[in-house]
């Protein structure tokens, strides 16, 4: 693996311990909690999260098989912290497989996806997973922080 491999590793590793830190203390209650019309709860944004850095990295970057239906991760109740956990420690093993099977001319490769066939390059793919997980994150702590102030 190169050193841009390596370092994008490590960061989808440093955002899935961020989202873990946002779950720490949360019952089922907080973790299904929908903060306000037209958004989510942790729960749907977690799944939400780990099923597209797989769709982008695996389906779309390696070309792998999906079955993936981006609605049903929006439906998602339930799930204990536990559970929301061994889902990002699988994000974190299979991000780390799969960035480890790229090479760097890879980066220029154009792939299409399998939703909609539209090109992307490899390293937008990879690029996009990354803000999109950054992005939720910021939205998993203000709904965590909206939780924590809700009753004061």
């Amino acid at each position: 693996m190169t050193a841009f491999y390596d370092d994008l590793t490590d960061r989808f590793r440093e955002v899935h311990a961020d989202l873990a830190k946002v779950l720490d203390g949360l019952t089922t209650e907080a973790l299904d909690w929908i903060p306000g019309t037209g958004m989510n709860s942790v729960s749907v944004l977690i799944v939400h999260l780990v099923a597209a850095e797989r769709y982008w990295i695996g389906a779309v970057a390696l070309g792998e098989p999906t079955q993936r239906v981006r609605e049903d991760e929006f439906e998602i109740k339930g799930l204990g912290r536990d559970e929301l956990k061994r889902r990002l420690d699988e994000a974190d093993e299979f991000t780390k497989s799969a960035l480890a099977r790229f090479s760097p001319a890879d980066l220029e490769a154009l792939r299409k996806s399998p939703r909609n066939e539209k090109t992307f390059r490899v390293g937008w793919c990879l690029t996009h997973a990354l803000e999109h997980s950054a992005l939720h994150l910021g939205h998993l702590q203000m709904t965590r922080q909206l939780w924590d102030e809700r009753d004061r």
